[in-house]
């Protein structure tokens, strides 16, 4: 016979069971109530679901992380986490150079223009670096021409090529050549440098790529990029938008929307300088500073003036006013335009996950013909000897003495010397 009386009894203690089961689960914060609204589920957006939450009052502690090693290919790194950026001048191709080119092309049984021999001396420099960035000047003509060089700059587009061939990863294209042929020019170079898989900035095919930022990713940081000439030699942009003109204003509000994109680093860009000077101009030096007094820039560096300039650390961040030559013509009357100074710095991420830089290198270099070659003169000579004993070490020495006459050495600026390979 059923026991009518043992139900009732039973749906009561399983409702106060349920009752106290219920608060002791919402004391514990794992079930919904009004002070107690539900969290997201797995893969959500918001905080942590599933997770017992301590009572309320109680700071929830959080766990310091810790970064993943990783000490990119610069120098010993000190820190968790360091990267490194390259950085050479112009690479101004003229007629002597994509003749050069022509000639290497044929020695190697090939037709066309080489310039990979000319540029291959920096290889071992990149291949020490996380990333490299180089400054092409000039437009670059269509693969058959027709090429010309000063005053209004069209040259052979294998360059590029040879560039990314080299080891580097973007370029910076805001110069006082960057419409020597107009429009047309202008998105031609740029289209040759997506060809190439290089990224660049500083000039623009269009009114939204313009407000766009250039950031780089190494394995452990984001680098912004921000590129700006002082002029255009008296011509005019068909557009406003299309080259970044020297204005610290405007450089400053793209560094920080640089830093609100996630970037963990600035680089602050200037095409700017007096020609074959030793020492930064008003404009130069102005601009950099108002860029460092911002706090939103890591490095300043320059170009233009086909010459080197001196190194200055400023309020605890470097300023390499200019970096001389990458490539060129010899020229017959201004030697310092044969030169050039090739830089790495090192970047190193705090406890507090702040970006700085933490060590500068430098490698004056020189060009020579016959065959045209960019060489390396620092102190270990891992090209050899390049235009003769005598004029490698005056190179060494001018360089060195202009690059340190702001204080570069005694604030850390040290000579890159190659470490030597297996």
């Amino acid at each position: 016979m059923e026991n009518t009386t043992a139900r009732p009894r039973g749906r009561i203690l399983t409702a106060a069971m349920a009752v106290v089961l219920g608060s002791m689960l919402a004391s514990c914060g794992l079930l919904a109530g009004p002070d107690n609204p539900p969290g997201p589920t797995a893969g959500g957006t918001g905080g942590t679901s599933d997770v017992a939450q301590p009572p309320s009052g109680t700071p929830t502690p959080t766990p310091t992380p810790t970064p993943t090693p990783t000490p990119g290919k610069g120098p010993g790194c000190a820190a968790a986490r360091c990267t490194s950026v390259l950085v050479t001048g112009d690479m101004l191709v003229h007629p002597q150079l994509w003749q050069q080119a022509r000639e290497d092309a044929r020695a190697a049984g090939a037709a066309g223009l080489d310039f990979a021999p000319l540029l291959e001396g920096q290889r071992r420099y990149i291949a020490q670096s996380d990333v490299a960035i180089c400054h092409l000047e000039t437009p670059v003509a269509g693969p058959d021409g027709p090429f010309s060089g000063y005053p209004s700059f069209n040259v052979p587009p294998q360059i590029i090529t040879a560039v990314r061939g080299v080891g580097y990863q973007a370029c910076t294209t805001a110069s006082n050549h960057t419409v020597d042929r107009g429009t047309a020019g202008l998105i031609r170079t740029l289209d040759a440098l997506d060809a190439a898989g290089l990224r660049h900035t500083g000039s623009y095919r269009t009114e939204a790529e313009s407000q766009g930022i250039l950031i780089l990713q190494t394995a452990a940081a984001r680098i912004a990029v921000i590129d700006a000439a002082y002029g255009l030699n008296g011509l005019r942009a068909e557009q406003p938008w299309q080259v970044d003109l020297l204005d610290p204003d405007a450089m400053i509000s793209k560094a920080r929307k640089a830093r609100a994109l996630g970037a963990d680093i600035v680089l602050g860009v200037m095409h700017a300088g007096e020609e074959y000077s030793a020492e930064p101009n008003t404009q130069q030096r102005d601009v950099a500073h108002a860029l460092v007094d911002s706090g939103l820039f890591s490095l300043i560096y320059g170009h233009h003036s086909h010459s080197v300039l001196p190194i200055e650390k400023y309020k605890g961040t470097w300023i390499v006013y200019g970096l001389g030559n990458g490539i060129t013509e010899l020229s017959p009357s201004f030697v310092v335009n044969n030169e050039g100074l090739l830089v790495r710095v090192q970047f190193s991420q705090d406890a507090a996950g702040s970006w700085a830089a933490s060590d500068l290198a430098w490698a004056p270099s020189v060009m020579v013909r016959g065959p045209y070659r960019w060489c390396s003169v620092a102190a270990d000579a891992p090209q050899g000897r390049c235009a003769g004993t005598a004029a490698d070490a005056a190179t060494r020495r001018r360089t060195t003495a202009v690059l340190e006459s702001m204080g570069a050495a005694a604030a850390g600026a040290h000579e890159l010397i190659l470490t030597p390979g297996p």
